[in-house]
């Protein structure tokens, strides 16, 4: 056993974990953050995916103990209490979601998509980038109409906070 401490949408926690724990086993079981799915058990899916010193990491494909000492965010932190975040907001609107299930590692992909691009996004960036996330109940249609949108929102925020200062 080791004992792992992070903090977790800025929260600090700590817990024992045996060293083979997987970092998103650790988020749903020691912490109760079960916002952060298991799909596929091989890293393809994506459902995992959570963002890990502000990069999108899938959670099944590292240890818990790697992620010692590292800052994480998860789906659970993202909204800013009752307000959502514009991601989770267009995947609402535009209705980017089936089942639910992939969607927390949609919309954790997506927000680093974005934050790696603040220029914009374009239709063949989206589709290309969300490669190593699988949805199996719709044709992703939706999926990037949200996340365009979402970029968009969040470009223009830029814009409007730089003016303001």
């Amino acid at each position: 056993m080791s004992d792992v401490s992070l903090m977790v949408n800025g929260k600090r926690v700590s817990g024992a974990a045996e060293d083979r724990t997987l970092l998103v086993h650790f988020l749903r079981e020691n912490l109760g953050l079960t916002g952060t799915h298991v799909g596929c058990d091989t890293s393809q899916c994506g459902a995992c995916v959570v963002h890990v010193d502000g990069k999108a990491v899938k959670s099944c494909t590292m240890l818990a103990v790697q992620a010692s000492g590292s800052t994480v965010l998860t789906i659970e932190g993202l909204a800013n209490g009752a307000d959502l975040h514009p991601v989770q907001a267009a995947f609402k609107e535009h209705h980017g979601l089936q089942c639910g299930f992939c969607t927390p590692g949609m919309i954790m992909t997506a927000t680093d998509m974005i934050s790696r691009h603040p220029e914009g996004l374009d239709e063949a960036t989206v589709r290309a980038e969300l490669d190593g996330n699988i949805c199996r109940c719709t044709g992703y249609h939706n999926i990037v109409k949200a996340i365009l949108a979402a970029s968009t929102t969040m470009k223009g925020s830029k814009g409007k906070a730089k003016q303001a200062a």
